[in-house]
């Protein structure tokens, strides 16, 4: 009778045994998940580190910690090439500058001169293409500076009834000029928020240049009392693919063939700088590009 007893009290302990087994392997993945969140977030050279003296968790921790130095490794250079691009990019933006603006003024001094009406064809040509680079050469430089972060920005408090008026004001006569007269609907409430003033209205700026570039004769500007912004146009010659890429830099669609394909990815870079968010969709031909700042 006493062997039954026996049995239960050495499986009684096992079980005993097993559970604070337990216990500890799920306090020791907790503290690693905890850890590892950590190291993941912030850029520091601290490893992981657990309580349990199992040697299977030590030899997790281990094997992570591992993998975290060839992680942060090339984190590093990562940064350092990005950054080393960017600062290229800005310096080669820079240097055309110059021999783009000499080749104009020398362009201005041709047209001065005697010289057959196909010569003038092609001297009209290279004008417009020398515009064009030079166009791409001033978006492409200040698009390197904004994202290089080497441009402060000075923050204050904005109203932004005031900003989006003033920009629709001055694309007024661009829009009305291809046909398009804007339904604008801004809210009367003052929406006021911590941004660079600068900034939104070169947000706002590009938008609207374009809503130029797509629209197909509309274009609706909204304000709402929770401070979303929306611009919205006929846009048929845009797909889900498209939309999904005008965000992206240099990219551009067969309808604009005079975009530098910046504008929107420089307008992206300055919302999330200010801790907004852009987006853009595409339902039934229509484009709406959706602006919104935290309060």
């Amino acid at each position: 009778m006493l062997l039954p007893w026996v049995l239960c009290g050495i499986l009684s302990a096992a079980v005993i045994v097993m559970c604070v087994k337990i216990h500890i392997l799920r306090k020791s993945t907790a503290e690693i998940c905890s850890e590892l969140r950590d190291r993941l977030d912030t850029d520091t050279n601290t490893l992981i580190s657990v309580s349990s003296n199992d040697r299977h968790v030590k030899r997790l921790a281990v094997e992570l910690n591992m993998h975290l130095r060839r992680l942060r490794e090339q984190r590093h250079k990562y940064q350092a090439g990005d950054r080393e691009l960017k600062e290229a990019v800005t310096n080669i933006s820079h240097d055309l500058r110059t021999p783009l603006t000499a080749i104009c003024g020398y362009l201005d001094l041709l047209k001065d001169e005697v010289m057959s009406d196909d010569a003038r064809r092609y001297l009209s040509c290279i004008e417009n293409r020398i515009q064009a680079l030079k166009k791409l050469t001033e978006e492409l430089f200040r698009y390197s500076v904004i994202v290089s972060g080497s441009e402060d920005m000075s923050f204050e408090t904005v109203v932004i009834n005031d900003v989006l008026e003033e920009s629709i004001a001055s694309f007024y006569a661009a829009l009305t000029g291809r046909g398009i007269t804007p339904v604008i609907r801004i809210t009367e409430k003052k929406i006021a928020r911590r941004l660079d003033r600068d900034a939104l209205s070169r947000i706002f700026g590009n938008i609207l240049g374009n809503a130029l570039k797509y629209s197909g004769g509309d274009l609706e500007i909204s304000l709402s009392d929770s401070g979303e912004i929306i611009f919205e146009n006929t846009a048929e010659g845009l797909n889900e693919v498209q939309v999904g890429k005008l965000f992206d830099r240099f990219f551009t669609v067969e309808a604009a063939r005079n975009s530098t394909g910046l504008g929107l990815a420089i307008s992206k870079t300055l919302v999330e700088r200010m801790n907004g968010t852009i987006t853009a969709r595409c339902n039934d031909g229509k484009l709406k590009i959706h602006v919104e700042f935290r309060q």
